[in-house]
């Protein structure tokens, strides 16, 4: 095992920066016939019973809605990148789902109802459903400007008394276009005398998101919440992928919003979020937000997502959050044993820090002049492979860069697919660039005497 050598942290910037690559147009063309698709990744269904009248699915089925229209699934040991759908539904957020589609409610009277029972388990003042932490931003945004006054919101984007939001340098991010898609100028400020003086009759709210970064600045929550305390201004924490805890920690700290993502840790629909904030301010964003009439109508949160969303933070403060932590880590040693017997291999297990995406991943690091098989070529082969697997972005490449490593994060993953990982992993490695055994595609026992002859060939060459 090696000692950590670059930060181990994995920030939402860092995941969209790396996600740049799986755009729309380059997955076009990895459409395949249904019969050769990935099974779908489960989504947490063991152990559920499907309602009356609908299959009983595992999520391993080669044929699938989505290979019917010819979507390859994926394995995810990479995490909760949207780009990817995010997480998987829980059984009860299935389940929450199901049960809300059969009735009709006035959606008023069920957001204040969904919104007590999320302040309830947060540990905080008030609380609303939304759709994605994105819609929070948006939604604290506006109410920060207009509040409920229906003129104010009726004029929006064009007319604004307070049309500014401050950003430490530190949070700037392409999540901020919830701050911008509004029509406020964004204020960066670097430092607590530069905040003091940008804080003017124009600020409406101080946005700040929350990560190693912020808090080793000079400008940490903590200090951007005192001095806005100062000038009566709000502050917004995006803590969109982090782990909530209950009462809030920054509710406590005395932040005015905090915003979450549904469809990260908390595995609840992927269109959905929680925002938790002081009551007035809640009320104004929900005022915002449809059914009702103003800049947020777009923003539609339905029954479905909402109490998705509450069943999933139900959970979540009942789950055995150490025991997954147990679970995640198992998985990663299982393909560190498997891949071992490979000479030139060498192991490395990031820790996580802080609240977000909170999983042991495994680095895999190796000399691809030895190995065969630049780090690179190893993440395209896996994804051009059956099962299909995406795992965090590799490095290495030929001829000058030959030093490679590939990470896998087990966050996503599910019971069983550590070892389907493994498995794909060590066909590839064994074998290097020169020698692919396409046979195993068809090979449902891996461990067959064609298998360990093969192997022990490789072994002897490497």
């Amino acid at each position: 095992m090696q000692p950590l050598s670059q930060p181990t942290q994995i920030t939402r910037r860092r995941m969209l920066q790396a996600s740049g690559a799986l755009s729309a147009f380059g997955l076009a063309s990895t459409a395949i016939p249904a019969a050769a698709a990935l099974p779908l990744a489960s989504s947490g269904t063991e152990g559920f019973k499907a309602p009356a009248g609908f299959p009983q699915l595992n999520g391993h089925e080669r044929t699938n809605l989505f290979t019917e229209i010819g979507v390859r699934p994926i394995l995810n040991a990479r995490g909760t990148y949207t780009i990817l759908s995010g997480s998987r539904s829980l059984p009860e957020v299935k389940q929450a789902m199901f049960e809300a589609s059969h009735y009709y409610v006035q959606m008023d009277e069920m957001m204040a109802g969904v919104g007590k029972e999320l302040a309830r388990l947060n540990g905080c003042e008030s609380a609303m459903a939304t759709t994605g932490c994105e819609a929070a931003i948006v939604l604290a945004t506006i109410a920060c400007i207009a509040g409920s006054n229906v003129e104010k919101c009726q004029a929006l984007p064009y007319v604004k008394a307070k049309d500014q939001v401050i950003i430490p340098k530190h949070s700037r991010n392409p999540y901020d276009v919830g701050v911008r898609v509004v029509g406020a100028e964004v204020i960066e400020v670097e430092t607590p005398d530069q905040l003091r003086a940008k804080i003017s009759p124009r600020t409406a709210m101080i946005y700040v998101t929350s990560d190693p970064q912020e808090a080793k600045s000079v400008l940490p929550i903590r200090t951007i919440i005192a001095i806005a305390k100062e000038k009566n201004i709000p502050v917004f924490v995006d803590a969109a992928a982090e782990e909530p805890m209950s009462p809030n920690i920054y509710m406590q700290q005395g932040a005015s919003f905090v915003g979450y993502s549904g469809g990260k840790c908390l595995r609840a629909p992927q269109s959905s979020g929680m925002l938790l904030g002081k009551a007035d301010l809640i009320k104004a964003a929900w005022f915002q937000a449809s059914p009702h009439h103003n800049y947020g109508r777009a923003l539609k949160c339905s029954k479905e997502e909402a109490m998705g969303l509450l069943a999933a933070v139900r959970q979540w403060y009942k789950r055995d959050h150490d025991g997954e932590q147990r679970m995640w880590r198992s998985w990663m040693q299982t393909v560190e044993a498997r891949l071992k017997p490979i000479k030139g291999l060498q192991f490395e297990y990031l820790e996580p820090q802080g609240l977000s995406n909170r999983a042991t991943r495994l680095r895999i690091r190796w000399d691809a002049a030895e190995v065969g098989i630049t780090g690179t070529e190893l993440e395209k082969r896996l994804n051009d492979g059956t099962p299909r697997i995406m795992t965090e972005p590799a490095s290495g490449r030929r001829p000058d860069a030959m030093a490679s490593s590939i990470t896998l994060m087990p966050y996503m993953m599910d019971k069983g697919e550590d070892r389907i990982l493994a498995d794909a992993l060590f066909k590839i490695l064994a074998f290097g660039a020169a020698f692919i055994c396409h046979c195993f595609d068809d090979c449902a026992d891996t461990h067959s005497a064609q298998y360990g002859l093969i192997f022990i060939q490789r072994l002897h060459c490497l």
